[in-house]
């Protein structure tokens, strides 16, 4: 047998559907530990298996109720399916297509603000950059629903998605349209059938009259999951070049990618401040920031950071007020790790991280001359 012929593998058609389902689930809540996460959703789809006593590979029509993301796992709502169909199959990672045509519905700017206050607690659109978020802004389009119409049908191809900004509208499943879930203005629905490439799971009827935004099924997906991708693979990479990070598994810095939050701020811009409570830590991932000091004489600056370095956690590692203000050099693009995420995430690093309060004193010492100086910013 040759080498080429022996390290051939042949990835089965089963196992490829139930990856890929659950890399899309992964992506679309991005848990705080994947490991923790991928127990439960097996657990949940191998009980289920057992539940309705599956014995062939053939695709399940799709049971599962049509909730908002905040109420409802999206685990729970297809962890009955054995077997998904992805006749439009979109991968992230072979989509160069950068420059290609996009969808863009001019807006007055009153339309725009309305959106923008309907989109802004879609928890599907939480780890979008300022870029990405604008391009769902363009791509969405009004639809306004008078009482009692239908906006999707059970058993339909799924067309758009939508986010509610006015009206409610009520869910029903299965022959006898049982009610399952009502939405009084906010929330959004109809993903699944454009992620899937699977008919519609419920009915979503009008209840009153009402302002909808919608967006069609591929920039939808596109921007989605290409986001959610490239959020991964780019602060994978920005992770690996901090030293501190070294200690952390493979995984458990995946898990910091998944959780940080892109932010960007403007040449001259205060990005925290000294003597506020510490809400969360940030890494640099373009542009430069200045560290400084409150001083008698004005600020004084004690560093100046680059790409790959990170500011802020010293305040949550002490449970002090923050010792130093931090401004943007330029136009700065930082990675944001929220308080909750930095203890729930940073555990194995801690005990770098108190080391470095001795660098940062004595840092502060050589500046100053005396630690008397300094003693009133911690």
């Amino acid at each position: 047998m040759s080498g080429q012929q022996k390290h051939r593998i042949q990835v089965p058609d089963g196992l490829r559907d139930v990856l890929l389902e659950f890399s899309i689930a992964y992506l679309l809540e991005q848990p705080g530990d994947v490991i923790d996460y991928a127990v439960e959703f097996f657990s949940k789809l191998q009980e289920n298996r057992k539940t309705t006593m599956i014995t062939s590979n053939e695709p399940v029509s799709p049971d599962e109720s049509i909730m908002s993301h905040e109420e409802e796992p999206l685990v729970n709502r297809y962890a009955s399916r054995r077997k998904s169909v992805f006749a439009e199959t979109y991968d992230p990672e072979n989509d160069d297509d950068d420059d290609g045509a996009r969808a863009i519905f001019p807006k007055t700017d009153e339309q725009r603000a309305r959106l923008c206050d309907s989109v802004k607690n879609i928890l599907l659109f939480r780890s979008l950059d300022k870029e990405q978020m604008n391009e769902v802004l363009d791509a969405m389009f009004e639809k306004k629903v008078k009482a009692k119409d239908y906006i999707i049908k059970q058993g339909d191809d799924g067309d758009n998605f939508y986010v509610i900004e006015s009206g409610v509208y009520k869910a029903y499943v299965g022959e006898d349209q049982k009610h399952i879930h009502t939405y009084e203005n906010s929330g959004s629905f109809g993903e699944l059938a454009l992620l899937y490439n699977m008919p519609r799971a419920a009915t979503i009827q009008a209840e009153t009259e009402g302002q909808l935004w919608a967006m069609d099924r591929q920039t939808f997906r596109r921007i989605l999951l290409k986001s959610a991708f490239r959020k991964r693979k780019m602060y994978e990479a920005l992770l690996d070049a901090v030293p501190m990070l070294k200690t952390l598994q493979n995984y458990e810095r995946m898990n910091l990618a998944d959780a940080l939050i892109p932010q960007t701020y403007s040449k001259g811009e205060r990005i925290i401040k000294q003597g506020d409570v510490a809400d969360g830590m940030y890494f640099i991932e373009d542009g430069k920031v200045s560290i400084r000091i409150q001083q008698d004489v004005g600020e004084v600056e004690i560093s100046n950071l680059e790409k790959g370095q990170y500011f802020g956690e010293l305040a949550l590692v002490t449970h002090r007020p923050r010792a130093a203000s931090a401004y943007a050099v330029d136009n700065v693009k930082v990675a944001f790790l929220d308080v909750d995420a930095f203890e729930r995430l940073l555990g194995p690093c801690m005990d770098l991280m108190k080391r470095n309060i001795g660098d940062y004193e004595s840092q502060l010492v050589k500046i100053f001359g005396s630690k008397n100086n300094i003693s009133d910013i911690r």
